[in-house]
């Protein structure tokens, strides 16, 4: 009887060390994975969380499912120095990549959750936007019958816009289907439109509805205060008659005043940084002048003297 007591223990340990754990990846690991994996479930974690622990356990029930109906693999990355790039908050972190694009998931944990939300978005949520289809798809100016735009201006260099952009995929993960979520390259591909609502900051958060356009201006930037103002929170801010797109012969003239100004900073860049350029230029206007009027009080010495008998015979 003891036999077979101590048998069942045995196989039953060696049934569950056969089941597949969490797997645990350095930084490095991780960044490989994240360019090598079509999709990649991360959670980042600490020790001495409770919630991580809550999180671990649950992906590790679910990583079976996920990889066979997402095909998705599923790693765990603790302390580690990446998790503040996907996630400000840091640590609890659940992250789905799609081909390399981050998505936070932003609900409690629990697995029928976890699950339906990445289930629903194996595909980017946000939609990237560029100056020649603005006003085309959202129609922002023109009665915006393609519905409501919450819009983020982004820079490549920018370190914080980087760090939204998993909690931004999660924002239009969360709206599918009532707000369009996208995002626009303000130094690049959208620099004509940052330039059309006088976006000066990066990151900044433009919502447009029914022709007007409302600044995202609650000091937290995470999921639930970016849900609460697209969903109801605008109504507190002053919204703004979006701004017609300029005519050609707009967009010459500001063209010719960014030419002006980048000549005049020029200009002063070289003088500042090379002061005998201007000590060469004075010199050489005064010489220049000088010699003018040294040339007009020649000719005035040298012109011919009237002729007085002429003048008798005149009168």
């Amino acid at each position: 009887m003891q036999f077979k007591v101590c048998f069942i223990v045995l196989l039953c340990s060696l049934v569950k060390s056969s089941t597949e754990t969490l797997q645990t990846v350095s930084d490095d690991d991780l960044l490989e994975l994240i360019r090598e994996k079509e999709k990649l479930i991360v959670i980042f974690s600490k020790p001495n969380c409770d919630k991580c622990v809550e999180f671990e356990s649950h992906l590790d029930n679910l990583q079976d499912d996920f990889k066979k109906h997402l095909n998705a693999v599923s790693v765990k990355a603790t302390n580690s120095h990446l998790a503040r790039l996907y996630n400000p908050a840091k640590e609890p972190a659940l992250v789905f990549f799609r081909h390399g694009v981050p998505l936070l998931f932003n609900g409690e944990p629990d697995e029928n959750e976890i699950y339906g939300f990445f289930e629903k978005n194996q595909a980017p949520a946000v939609k990237e936007l560029t100056d020649k289809i603005f006003e085309h798809i959202t129609q922002a100016a023109t009665g915006a019958t393609t519905g409501d735009w919450f819009v983020m201006f982004y820079g490549a260099s920018c370190v914080e816009c980087q760090r939204l952009h998993a909690v931004w995929e999660s924002v239009g993960a969360t709206l599918k289907g009532r707000i369009n979520v996208a995002r626009m390259d303000a130094n690049l591909a959208g620099l004509n439109t940052a330039k059309r609502f006088r976006v000066t900051k990066l990151p900044s958060f433009l919502f447009f509805r029914l022709g007007k356009v409302y600044w995202f201006d609650l000091p937290m930037k995470d999921v639930k205060s970016f849900i609460t103002f697209a969903q109801d929170w605008y109504k507190n801010s002053k919204g703004e008659p979006v701004p017609l797109l300029a005519s050609p012969f707009d967009e010459l003239v500001d063209w010719c005043v960014e030419m002006i100004k980048w000549s005049v900073a020029f200009g002063l860049d070289i003088l500042a940084k090379h002061p005998w350029i201007w000590q060469i230029g004075v010199a050489g206007f005064g010489l220049v002048a000088i010699t003018a009027i040294i040339a007009l009080l020649k000719a005035g010495r040298t012109r011919p003297a009237k002729d007085p008998k002429k003048d008798k015979k005149s009168k």
